[in-house]
């Protein structure tokens, strides 16, 4: 799942704590509270690319049953030894263009990992969402956006590419400008998407 504008994962997740990471964000993000306040969604979850695991947490603390994954097993570690062993979450390894997760998940959240996929692995990314995602539950997606400047870190979206790649399995319900909450200041300009799985 790497290409060569991204650090080899497993060697990053065990160079530094997660704390120093970019991405770190104790809290539920607020674009997913804003979402779940917003839409009503309950049952399993699977946080995609959990990194620190933090949003699998808090999505515990709410009542999911989480399933929280990750390309590097010591991601996986530093995530486990965070989480609280009273909580529902389950850390898997999990290469997400190979994956072996079976859903279907009433919740998917992504909140960092579609945005390093390689172009040419979005589409098989799109099919396997299609696949993990209840008809009818919740993909929730946070990305880098073209409102971004510089050409430094991960691939930008727009609201169109977005439609795009997930629109004939998903519906979107919103498409919002939004900042990549972290350890960035100013805080990166993303994306976050509520994408509905059609049924049938």
């Amino acid at each position: 799942m790497n290409d060569r504008r991204f650090p080899e994962w497993e060697t990053f997740y065990r160079e530094q704590p997660a704390e120093a990471m970019p991405w770190f964000y104790a809290p539920l993000d607020p674009d997913v509270e804003r979402a779940l306040a917003r839409h009503a969604v309950t049952g399993r979850a699977l946080d995609l690319g959990t990194g620190p695991g933090t949003q699998a947490v808090a999505l515990a603390e709410r009542g999911f049953d989480v399933t929280a994954s990750d390309l590097s097993t010591a991601a996986i570690d530093q995530a486990r030894a965070r989480s609280d062993a009273r909580l529902a979450v389950s850390f898997v390894v999990d290469d997400i263009t190979q994956s072996a997760l079976e859903g279907p998940f009433e919740l998917v959240l992504d909140r960092g990992c579609f945005h390093v996929l390689a172009p040419e692995q979005r589409t098989g990314y799109a099919q396997t969402l299609a696949r993990l995602v209840a008809p009818g539950g919740l993909f929730l997606l946070k990305c880098f956006s073209v409102e971004q400047p510089g050409e430094v870190g991960p691939y930008k979206f727009t609201p169109g590419d977005i439609e795009a790649l997930f629109g004939a399995a998903f519906e979107p319900l919103s498409i919002e400008s939004s900042v990549y909450h972290g350890t960035f200041e100013p805080a990166p300009r993303a994306l976050f998407c509520t994408l509905q799985r059609r049924r049938g």
